[in-house]
């Protein structure tokens, strides 16, 4: 991964290089939660919690290889 500091902090890249770092912390909590409950209800929460973290983090990816859909 890289490190954040290597860009100056008005380079949107030193943002979401740590907003990628705390969407995958927040993956890895939610799908260790759904073993420590019982409740589907709250292990669908703790999945779709998950996937939409994934995919914004996903969104994040594109965003910094300035994909077609980021491309000005």
């Amino acid at each position: 991964m890289t490190d954040r500091t290597e860009y100056a902090e008005s380079d949107p890249r030193h943002h979401t290089i740590k907003l990628k770092q705390m969407l995958d912390e927040v993956v890895e909590h939610a799908r260790q939660d759904i073993g420590k409950v019982d409740e589907p209800k709250a292990q669908a929460l703790f999945e779709t919690t998950a996937e939409v973290c994934t995919g914004l983090r996903t969104a994040y990816d594109h965003y910094e290889q300035q994909q077609p859909a980021w491309r000005g």
